[in-house]
């Protein structure tokens, strides 16, 4: 009979893998964290200060349900850490009408009767004057959007799990493991560790962990950049939404007010579709091509946000081919969880996720239907083998 170090082991201390390892130890469970990298780590898909929380979730109306536990949990995490956590500045989701983030927002507030207001450009330009839509677009405002602290939520995370009793590891990257007749065993360069049930939450590493992924979690390059408004007064919280902007191309951005460090936050989803190996993200520099990319959406939407780069950072996309996320027990192993929740839009639900795969951990039926979030919609590509190396 194998031993049991640990009840679970979660590998990948990031958004999701910190939220599972809090709520783990919260109900008692023996738990060790394996994290790559730092604790918060400042490289992979979570870096950068903040990311965007919204109800009005253009991408499915089946995500909000999950966001309203989202909100939940992260007030609760905010008042066990005694610091901001979710900051709200309304939200402003834009583009042609016909565009698929303004009727998906518009879809999901009716849905779930979300309070929420369809502005003109005109309007839009009054209210929040930092904001210059062209005149056909219109802007979907639900004023329960804003920002989640990235950085302070992983480690508010990370230091709730170790007071319950977790034990987390930095720079202990997994290397390996094996399921076994009551659990799995799982190497690192330091170590051998048992544990009944095992947790896959690595980001952008998931596919040379989890054979499944290895054709459908791809890498890919994002940039953000911080800019000094004109009129910093007019991309201050209060003053300016958070807000997602889809072109007449169907380009989509998304943008900040400041808050944290200063200028004014944005970044284009997909930004120049560069698929990238994770490894290698420290040794990124900025290109010529990623600024002019970024001031093109600048002088489009926010104008007087166009002037001098204050702060850029690399981070990570890791996409499914829908976009939507990967919540689900390893086919043929079901004592390891698999987490992939990322795909550009992955951070704000994490605090729910936790729940979720703490459930799947422990083998109990999570609250939500997980079924749109299921392996095997994917119709077996790259499911039939489990490990090449």
């Amino acid at each position: 009979m194998t031993r049991t170090d640990f009840d679970t082991i979660v590998a990948g201390v990031g958004a999701m893998g910190s939220a599972t390892l809090a709520e783990l130890a919260a109900r008692g469970q023996r738990v060790l964290g394996l994290e790559r990298s730092d604790v918060p780590a400042t490289s992979g898909s979570s870096g950068g200060v903040n990311r965007i929380i919204r109800l009005a979730y253009n991408e499915d109306p089946r995500y909000v349900p999950l966001l309203r536990r989202a909100y939940e949990r992260w007030r609760a995490l905010e008042t066990r850490a005694g610091e901001p956590i979710l900051v709200i500045t309304g939200g402003l989701d834009a583009g042609p009408v016909e565009s698929s983030v303004v009727q998906g927002a518009l879809e999901a507030c009716r849905e779930h009767g979300l309070e929420h207001e369809l502005l003109d450009a005109v309007e839009t330009r009054r209210r929040f004057p930092g904001m210059e839509l062209p005149a056909h677009m219109v802007a979907v405002h639900q004023p329960d959007a804003g920002f989640v602290m990235s950085e302070r939520a992983i480690a508010a995370n990370a230091m709730a799990a170790i007071e319950d009793g977790a034990r987390i590891h930095g720079h202990e990257p997994l290397l390996d493991w094996e399921p076994t007749a009551d659990g799995v065993v799982v190497r690192t360069a330091r170590a051998e560790y048992h544990a009944a049930r095992l947790v896959l939450s690595a980001g952008a590493w998931m596919g040379s962990l989890a054979a499944p992924l290895r054709a459908l979690a791809r890498p890919e390059r994002q940039i953000l950049t911080w800019t000094l408004p004109a009129h910093p007064e007019r991309f201050r919280v209060g003053a300016l939404p958070v807000h997602i902007l889809e072109d007449d191309d169907g380009t989509e951005w998304y943008g900040f007010p400041s808050y944290g460090i200063p200028g004014y936050k944005l970044g284009r989803y997909h930004h120049r579709r560069q698929p990238i190996d994770p490894d290698t993200l420290s040794d990124q520099v900025l290109e010529p091509e990623d600024e002019r990319v970024m001031r093109a959406g600048l002088a489009r939407f926010t104008p007087d946000a166009n002037g001098p780069l204050l702060t850029w950072k690399a981070c990570i996309f890791t996409n499914t081919p829908d976009e939507h996320f990967i919540l689900d027990r390893y086919p043929g192993i079901p004592q390891v969880v698999l987490a992939s929740p990322c795909s550009g839009h992955g951070f704000k639900f994490a605090s729910v996720v936790g729940e979720i795969l703490a459930d799947l951990a422990m083998d109990l039926e999570p609250a939500f239907d997980l079924s749109m979030f299921a392996l095997s919609r994917f119709d077996g590509v790259g499911v039939d083998e489990r490990r090449a190396d």
